[in-house]
């Protein structure tokens, strides 16, 4: 095992605090202890979960603080308690950036679901730098097949996803849909076609249509000109709709078009109401359920998933120093699909 004891100074770009945009500077560079390592970044993805921490829309965010939880690098120094991981092993880290041990879920062994979950980014520095320190068991192992850039919109959008559409309930041949055709929808698509559903995207207008054929869906609806539940039902009715979108106006609709024992599957962060009533779910048992990311071990199964059947993100690189003009561009929703910082 290696351990570094020097401190030394990184390059981040961090929120000095909620509204000011981005710094980019000097930091100090956090050395690894008991079972942490020292990631030298290759890349970082840009999630729509970032603004919480550059608008402040999170409680208790500590500023400055360094936004990113895609992140994908090579390990640099290990702490002395480590034992997976050696240097030069290349990997990831997400949403799960460490939990408490103590709680419930924690005790249960959901570590995902902890009360005092660590997310990079917004309770622990994150991924918009050149390194960053994490415990070894919230760090997934890269295949070699994928990419750095390719690997880390999966840390998240991928994971996220992934482990929604195969928790879900559906089997081989059910109809499952996905609500969006963006960062999340885009990969939504692709592991629905893999994992043997009958794949339907629903976005609005036509200018999606081509991809997401493409991409692998066997149908697709329209949902400014056509009816999305009526469509769903002429199907039989979905086994599982994937809302990837943050409108909770365009998610209300697809109840009605749930088959029975059906499932809206929610992973995309609205929050205005759903407007559904208590009389839609109970005559065929439909029911509403929301899906976190995942651990390190999701995230290397969703990996080892993707290598294995070509599933890839379609993203768009920056370099590091165009951070902020990455995340603007992103929030705009004119990116195709993920951003991602390159080092």
């Amino acid at each position: 095992m290696t351990v570094e004891t020097s401190k030394s100074l990184m390059q981040a770009a961090q929120i000095p605090e909620p509204n000011k945009g981005f710094k980019i500077g000097a930091v100090e560079r956090k050395s690894p202890t008991g079972n942490e390592v020292l990631i030298k970044l290759q890349a970082c993805g840009i999630c729509h979960s970032d603004s919480f921490t550059v608008l402040g829309h999170w409680p208790g965010i500590v500023y400055p603080m360094t936004p990113g939880h895609e992140i994908v690098g090579i390990v640099e120094a290990t702490g002395p308690a480590v034992e997976r991981l050696k240097k030069g092993d290349r990997v990831g880290v997400g949403w799960h950036g460490g939990h408490c041990q103590v709680c419930s879920s924690c005790r249960s062994g959901d570590f995902v679901s902890c009360e005092k979950l660590q997310i990079p980014g917004i309770s622990v520095h994150g991924g918009y730098a050149e390194y960053a320190t994490f415990s070894e068991s919230v760090c997934a192992v890269v295949p070699e097949k994928l990419s750095s850039v390719e690997a880390a919109p999966l840390m998240c959008a991928g994971v996220t996803t992934f482990n929604a559409l195969r928790h879900a309930g559906a089997q081989a041949g059910d109809v499952v849909a996905i609500l969006g055709v963006g960062g999340l929808g885009h990969l939504g698509v692709q592991f629905a076609n893999k994992m043997g559903f009958h794949t339907v995207a629903i976005a609005r207008g036509q200018d999606k249509k081509k991809l997401s054929l493409e991409l692998g869906a066997h149908v697709y609806i329209d949902s400014e000109s056509q009816d999305v539940a009526a469509e769903l039902k002429k199907l039989g009715g979905a086994k599982v709709v994937l809302a990837t979108v943050t409108s909770t106006k365009a998610m209300s609709p697809t109840v009605e078009g749930l088959a029975t024992n059906g499932k809206l599957v929610i992973v995309g962060a609205g929050v205005e109401p759903l407007n559904v009533t208590p009389i839609q779910l109970l005559g065929a048992r439909k029911s509403i359920m929301g899906w976190p990311s995942g651990t390190a071990k999701d995230s290397e199964e969703c990996m080892n998933f993707c290598a294995l059947t070509g599933i890839r993100p379609m993203l768009e690189r920056f370099s590091f120093k165009d951070v902020e003009k990455a995340y603007e561009l992103m929030m705009s929703g004119k990116a195709r699909f993920r951003a991602v910082i390159e080092y």
